[in-house]
């Protein structure tokens, strides 16, 4: 589908009133069993007309450098989202978002030549628009999004990993990659280097959706089956993530366990 039929697509619809608050998120982190810091960082962030930005950033980098980066890119973005117009489109949603992590690269970049204690430092980034309509996710390096619809529950992002490449170009398998040695090396990162290319998709967001981004921290200690279990459940949203923190600790807790969660809760007319 081209950026012209999304736009078509998940442009706004006239005649439509919302009826009560729809959307609901919540963002936790931990610093797991085993870092003494976490490097992890993120948040929702609610730009003026009640849309919401999700984000996790997992900072990489020698003395403490990583927490720089990570809290670099919330910083900036929450800055510019918390002032940013209103999102129509997914047009709208995918231009925000691109301009938005460039400028972020530049910024981190630019910080680690002038600051030598923070030289190669950046971070990975998964952050999600989320509107009544659509949501268009944006992610570089290995933090993940995935989806809960309807068809069941599925990764939506591409790791820009070593071990990944080695799975998408046939050389090891999904398994040999759970334990490959080289599993934390990173091709993409944000702020690691002058220019930077972004992943960026757009979906259906309907009701009874949700998305949930992750630090590897996360994703490298919890299955997925064990994800849609906890995402899919009924308890509260603070209830699912914080299960969620407790499972990855569970296992081990070697990383930082970083997540938000956003759900696009069904509404019943009659109520």
């Amino acid at each position: 589908m081209t950026l012209k039929q999304l736009a078509d697509n998940f442009g706004p619809k006239k005649g439509k009133k919302r009826r009560g608050e729809k959307m609901k998120a919540v963002f936790m982190t931990d610093r797991g069993k085993v870092r003494l810091h976490n490097e992890d960082n993120g948040g929702i962030f609610i730009n003026p007309d009640g849309q919401r930005l999700a984000i996790v950033a997992d900072g990489m980098g020698g003395h403490r450098a990583g927490d720089v980066a990570s809290e670099m890119t919330i910083k900036h973005l929450k800055a510019l989202w918390e002032t940013s117009a209103r999102i129509e489109t997914a047009a709208d949603a995918e231009k925000w978002l691109r301009e938005a992590v460039v400028d972020v690269n530049k910024q981190i970049f630019q910080h680690s030549l002038k600051n030598t204690e923070c030289e190669g430092m950046g971070t990975t980034i998964v952050a999600a628009i989320s509107t009544d309509l659509f949501a268009t996710v944006v992610n570089i390096g290995d933090s993940r999004c995935y989806l809960l619809n309807e068809a069941g529950f599925k990764q939506l992002t591409e790791d820009h990993s070593l071990v990944n490449e080695l799975v998408r170009s046939g050389q090891i398998s999904k398994e040999d990659a759970e334990h490959h040695p080289r599993k934390n090396v990173l091709l993409r990162a944000l702020g690691t280097e002058e220019n930077v290319e972004v992943d960026l998709k757009t979906i259906t967001f309907e009701e009874g959706d949700a998305l949930l981004l992750c630090s590897d921290g996360l994703s490298n200690k919890v299955s997925q089956a064990e994800m849609e279990s906890i995402i899919s459940s009924e308890q509260p949203l603070e209830d699912k993530a914080a299960e969620l923190i407790s499972k990855a600790n569970q296992y081990g807790g070697e990383d930082n366990i970083t997540l938000a969660i956003v759900e696009y809760q069904e509404f019943s007319e009659g109520r």
